[in-house]
């Protein structure tokens, strides 16, 4: 399956947003020094933005409970 493009100056697709989230991205100015995305022309940032945001929530809703230690 294919990428939607959201950089194009970048050539950075969804999967490469989602992906570095899963590497441990947690914000904007990690994934531009990362893949780029954004540090050209600047059109992509709102959707650029979304993605990642969308993705931070992704991680967030499936991360796994911590351990509670019992006595």
């Amino acid at each position: 399956m294919r990428g939607m493009y959201i950089c194009l100056c970048n050539a950075v697709t969804d999967h490469d947003i989602r992906r570095e989230v899963a590497d441990g991205v947690r914000s904007f100015a990690e994934l531009q020094a990362r893949t780029g995305c954004s540090d050209c022309c600047g059109c992509c940032e709102p959707e650029a933005r979304a993605c990642l945001q969308q993705a931070l929530e992704h991680v967030e809703s499936t991360a796994l409970p911590g351990f509670v230690a019992v006595a």
